[in-house]
């Protein structure tokens, strides 16, 4: 099987030599120009200079060297091309992005919710007894360990473990009540 590239040296039609002499002839100065056009996007501008030697391809009077300016109408397509791709973006909503209002918006609402479910757990918290929140804050909240916080709260470290372990689930069905509310 031969397979012919489009504007390679073993291009078979004059069509197919025409569009090869046309990019190296004005390939680095379109793709210059429209690198200019696109703030420095490499990716888009090698897509508008395929669009545009594409159209030139599509266009029958290449070969026939009938004495057409090329050089702005090939510009003339590129920038016609750089200006639809702007107004097509233009046209779709706004993307979303990291400093768009809708992002500040969600970052509220987390605010807001981690201050609720802090007014809820406090609340929960004053619910318990002295001695049980005393134990939560000696080992969770103060990060010891049991045997540091019985040292600390002068109580054997068995008394701990079993103040922490009924205060959690005071705790927990405190909370549970809360939800059903």
């Amino acid at each position: 099987m031969n397979v012919t590239v489009i504007g390679s040296a073993g291009a078979a039609s004059a069509e197919e030599r025409a569009l090869r002499d046309l990019y190296l002839e004005h390939g680095p100065a379109l793709y210059s120009y429209v690198l200019r056009m696109l703030d420095g996007d490499t990716h888009r501008t090698e897509d508008i200079l395929q669009e545009t030697l594409l159209r030139c391809w599509n266009k029958q009077t290449l070969a026939d060297g009938e004495g057409m300016a090329v050089r702005p109408w090939m510009f003339r397509i590129a920038r016609n091309l750089v200006i639809d791709a702007h107004r097509s973006r233009m046209a779709r909503p706004t993307e979303i992005g990291a400093n768009s209002w809708l992002s500040d918006m969600c970052f509220e609402v987390d605010d807001i919710e981690r201050m609720l479910s802090s007014m809820v757990v406090q609340a929960a918290l004053r619910s318990l007894t002295p001695a049980h929140r005393e134990a939560l804050r000696a080992t969770i909240f103060a990060d010891h360990t049991t045997q540091q916080a019985a040292e600390v709260l002068g109580v054997p470290p068995g008394t701990v473990k079993s103040r922490v372990h009924y205060a959690l689930r005071s705790l927990k069905s405190a909370l549970e009540e809360d939800e059903v509310r």
